[in-house]
């Protein structure tokens, strides 16, 4: 349960992860898994092509962008690298 209490958003195309997977992935980990950034989201996932306006709200809200790399390491610890 690395991602109690934390909501992750995950944009754009990943390589590893189908987006109900990576979806999936988040819940299976206690996480909670939103479609749009808001102060209450603990990181954005960027893939390929990702939405401008999830990227662009997550800039002026201050919230770390990851990639699909750091994602993996925040579903096995739960911390951002």
């Amino acid at each position: 349960q690395t991602l109690v209490g934390k909501t992750i958003v995950v944009t754009g195309t990943l390589s590893g992860f189908g987006r109900e997977e990576a979806e999936q992935a988040i819940k299976d980990r206690g996480g909670k898994s939103s479609g749009s950034v808001s102060s209450k989201t603990f990181a954005l996932v960027v893939g390929d092509e990702p939405g401008a306006s999830k990227v662009k709200k997550a800039v002026e809200l201050g919230i770390p962008q990851i990639g699909e790399a750091a994602f993996v390491r925040l579903l096995e610890t739960g911390e951002l690298a």
